[in-house]
């Protein structure tokens, strides 16, 4: 019953900045983590970055220092900053949520849901 909606990709030249942001919409009782991956062509998809329901925050090592996570409990949203982006950033960025589900049998009635992801497109 919950979907990610994503927004905020586009086109953007290094050392610039970008914001990206993901809704859940739906029946939504409560949302543990959310966090952020990323999928170059040709390459695995990778973490980068997670946010607890508490605010405490996570980087893969090739963004800390140049992206930050932040969610807003009440809205059910996530957003990532990127800032000093650069060419190897390039990717179709993916929200995801671990979402309390009652009615889901399995791991304890947490369901992880997926965006639809959304195209960043660094140039040099």
């Amino acid at each position: 019953q919950v979907q990610l909606v994503e927004s905020g990709g586009g086109l953007v030249q290094a050392g610039g900045s970008l914001r990206l942001s993901c809704a859940a919409s739906g029946t939504i009782l409560s949302i543990n983590a959310m966090g952020w991956y990323r999928q170059a062509p040709g390459k695995q998809r990778e973490l980068v970055a997670t946010i607890t329901s508490g605010g405490t925050s996570n980087y893969a090592d090739s963004v800390k220092g140049r992206f930050t996570i932040s969610r807003d409990n009440a809205k059910n949203t996530v957003s990532l900053e990127m800032n000093s982006l650069e060419p190897e950033d390039t990717a179709v960025y993916y929200c995801n949520a671990y979402v309390y589900d009652p009615t889901y049998y399995f791991t304890r009635n947490i369901r992880e849901v997926w965006g639809q992801g959304t195209l960043v497109t660094v140039s040099s």
